[in-house]
């Protein structure tokens, strides 16, 4: 076995733990409207272009840009529930992780190489969640070492390498960064063959590369879209970025991998004065400022930048004189084993991954936690034949689409938009009592699903067309009444 192997096996198993135990990579609910998506993918071969799921904006325009995981989290919830999709994001954690720390073992020793490694895993365990972004996740490091090898080689990467760029189109919006590298690192080639004037040879290389990968990029049922749509949500809709807790900015409030990143990588360029050339210092600084501005990107620093700083660090870690050079038990330990493992291993351990998750569904089903399927209220309004549009809570429409209900809102924020989603929000928070009764009218709604502490509750209690059905320590059902006078 090799160290990569051992640490991706380890990773694998705390995923296990986190997701099976503690019941952590399911705490989102696009989890379940992701696994819906996929069921809808399936059953009607084809990727929507149009919302199919919500009754408030039926037909809207929706980019399914995930659509290659939402089937691949479908069908490991088809074959082993929800203990199958806790397995599946579980080794795509740890196949990135261990790829990452293949690659560093080529400037580090295993040791090092196994401390970046478990400094991305905390960096990562905040959003380590069973959604696309994990899925795709070996797609990001795979593309990022590939950028990096070509960069300190002084060569174009392989044309080879844009099947990662469609397929990664084709599973998460994150795609867009791996652009952006791509161009960071095409500049890093152009400044260094400036002063020659070399500017042929870079556009047979690097030129050729960028315009093959807007292509690649662009082979998505969305087409040129699919790029839009990081401009959308990180420039246009504002307003639900506000709302939406992993796209706000880190709290130093409380403890935060990020923070002991930054004061171990200043401690570490203060004490032994570690530098970078140009271009990979941005490449740090623009990370970093995309982590201290959104809490979700803050594991992008621990996967892609020890791989962009590695080669520099290396060299001048390697020149600096140490206390002692000898290896202790532990490094030599891991010095034995070998930089690679067999293919047949590795397929071996992710056959009997997938196979110990199957038995495990059958043994001890899994559920998701109980904040985001109010599994008994909606037993009771299915019992009381409620049907028609459903008011419900924003973190409770996955699980509607899951069941295939029509929600009013769900966690697509890119499809509702900042309009809708502000009057949703203003009507449940109750920040006008007079625009309750109009919005319920608006959108014909029959009956509801929500928290029991929303201010618009208290008021449906005492509004006259309705009438609470059931509730519970979590969760209150109302309905229209009734008139039976007509």
């Amino acid at each position: 076995m090799s160290v990569p192997f051992v640490v991706g096996m380890y990773v694998y198993l705390v995923s296990l733990y986190q997701g099976l135990v503690r019941n952590l990579l399911l705490r989102d609910a696009d989890t379940l409207s992701h696994i819906g998506a996929g069921r809808w993918i399936i059953a009607n071969l084809g990727v929507p272009d149009g919302d199919p799921f919500s009754h408030s904006k039926p037909g809207a325009f929706w980019a399914a840009h995930e659509w290659l995981s939402q089937v691949l989290l479908a069908l490991g919830h088809e074959f082993a529930g929800f203990t199958g999709v806790v397995a599946l994001t579980g080794l795509a954690f740890a196949v990135a992780i261990a790829m990452l720390t293949r690659a560093l073992m080529d400037h580090f020793s295993p040791t090092r190489s196994i401390l970046f490694a478990v400094i991305a895993v905390l960096m990562t365990s905040a959003h380590l969640l069973a959604r696309p972004h994990i899925l795709a996740m070996p797609l990001l490091v795979l593309w990022t070492i590939s950028l990096v090898r070509a960069g300190d080689s002084g060569r174009a990467p392989s044309l080879w390498l844009l099947p990662v760029m469609t397929v990664w189109a084709n599973m998460h919006g994150g795609f867009t960064l791996g652009i952006v590298l791509a161009f960071a690192f095409a500049g890093e080639a152009l400044w260094a063959v400036w002063p020659q004037r070399r500017w042929a040879e870079w556009l047979k290389g690097w030129g050729v590369f960028l315009g093959a990968m807007l292509i690649a990029a662009v082979v998505t049922p969305q087409g040129p879209s699919g790029i839009q749509f990081t401009w959308q949500v990180l420039v246009e809709d504002q307003y639900a970025l506000s709302r939406i807790g992993e796209w706000a900015s880190p709290n130093f409030h409380e403890f935060q991998p990020l923070l002991l990143w930054l004061l171990g990588g200043l401690a570490l360029v203060l004490h032994r004065g570690l530098r970078l050339p140009p271009f990979r210092l941005l490449m740090v600084l623009g990370l970093l400022y995309l982590s201290l501005k959104h809490i979700r990107n803050v594991e992008l620093l621990g996967l892609l930048v020890p791989l962009i700083v590695a080669k520099s660090f290396a060299a001048q870690w390697h020149r600096m004189p140490t206390e002692n050079s000898q290896p202790d038990a532990v490094q030599r330990w891991l010095n034995r084993l070998s930089a690679d493992t067999s293919r047949v291993v590795v397929g071996a351990f992710l056959a009997l991954a997938m196979a110990s998750a199957i038995v495990i569904e059958r043994v001890r089903p899994m559920l998701p936690p109980a904040d985001l399927a109010p599994v008994k209220a909606f037993e009771a309004a299915k019992a009381a034949g409620l049907t028609g549009p459903v008011l419900n809570a924003y973190s409770w429409g996955g699980y509607l689409i899951l069941l295939g209900v029509p929600v009013h809102i769900d966690g697509r924020s890119d499809m509702y938009r900042d309009d809708f989603i502000r009057e949703y929000l203003e009507t449940i928070e109750l920040r006008r009592l007079d625009t309750v009764e109009p919005y319920l009218a608006k959108y014909r709604i029959q009956w509801t699903l929500l928290p029991r502490d929303l201010p618009i509750v208290s008021a449906l209690d005492q509004m006259p067309g309705w009438e609470r059905l059931y509730s519970d320590d979590r969760t209150v059902v109302h309905r229209r009444k009734v008139d039976h006078g007509r």
